[in-house]
């Protein structure tokens, strides 16, 4: 069992867990995720890792509320306990197995759509703590469901916030926002990391293509059992087949098919909504149940 020391709530949609996993903050690297199950019976979720805290010995998750374990995920409070906490899985960022010399050589800019900036936000720390400046480029929706971006400041070279709306910072997705800060103020990048959803990453790492941007996105969104074993990772990266959850999750973005990868993730999503709704009958008919106990 696995104990909760930190729940927060970033918005109506994602949530924030601190969680005691000594051995796990202690050998974990950027870029790498956990498996968590909130109880013995429930769902395996694999999750980026956020942040790491090694002395404290804890990790922490950052999740957005999209299927039934995710949302059953939420009455989980400070105190209470994961069942299972696994990890670190996957392979660390390239960024980790380069020298203090060869990491100072480069111009990094990371591109963060939605959730994608809390394991962004990990990366950028560990370089900021390497004494290497990166910029980075925050995206979202509007600003009610922007995170990060006190602790993103705190790390970061310079910060840009977009939001398609322009309800907050400049206007337009991150693509617009690259192209914008490149022209207006002359950048000149070596590599870009891109992380967020599925769509975000195509066209990031289309817009550095052209840019001549070597461009790095994680493939964690199609990750499920997070072993290798139920192929549900499986992805086209060059023309050859790579699993993102043993292989990655991170890639080379100008070589990932992302147009048979949105059409696998996209076989799962009728099964996310029957689980979800069955999830939702039952928590009504626990509650309707409570509620005809109290009245006799």
């Amino acid at each position: 069992m696995y104990k909760i020391v930190r729940a927060e709530a970033l918005n109506a949609n994602v949530y924030l867990w601190e969680v005691e996993a000594p051995r796990i903050a202690k050998h974990c690297m950027p870029g790498q995720f956990v498996i968590v199950r909130k109880d013995a019976d429930s769902e395996r979720i694999p999750l980026t890792i956020c942040d790491y805290d090694r002395e404290k010995g804890t990790i922490t998750i950052v999740v957005q509320t999209i299927g039934a374990g995710t949302k059953d995920m939420t009455s989980l409070k400070t105190g209470d306990y994961f069942h299972d906490f696994v990890g670190p899985l996957g392979n660390p960022s390239e960024f980790c197995n380069m020298s203090p010399e060869e990491l100072k050589k480069e111009r990094v800019v990371f591109i963060a759509g939605g959730l994608g900036t809390a394991p962004v936000y990990c990366q950028v720390k560990w370089m900021h703590e390497q004494g290497v400046d990166v910029d980075v480029i925050i995206g979202a929706r509007t600003k009610d469901i922007l995170i990060y971006e006190e602790e993103m400041k705190a790390v970061a070279g310079n910060l840009y916030i977009t939001t398609d709306d322009g309800s907050y910072g400049r206007t337009g997705n991150v693509t617009v926002c690259l192209n914008d800060i490149i022209k207006e103020e002359n950048k000149q990048y070596t590599k870009c990391v891109a992380i967020g959803p599925m769509i975000m990453m195509k066209f990031a790492a289309l817009a550095t293509k052209e840019l001549g941007i070597p461009t790095i996105v994680s493939m964690n969104t199609i990750m499920v059992d997070g072993t290798g074993m139920c192929g549900a990772c499986r992805l086209t990266v060059g023309g050859e087949v790579k699993f993102a959850c043993v292989d990655g999750p991170e890639f080379d973005g100008h070589l990932v098919d992302f147009d048979q990868a949105m059409k696998r993730q996209a076989l799962y999503k009728t099964e996310e909504g029957k689980a979800l709704l069955a999830l939702e009958k039952e928590k009504d008919h626990h509650e309707c149940s409570c509620h005809a106990g109290g009245a006799k």
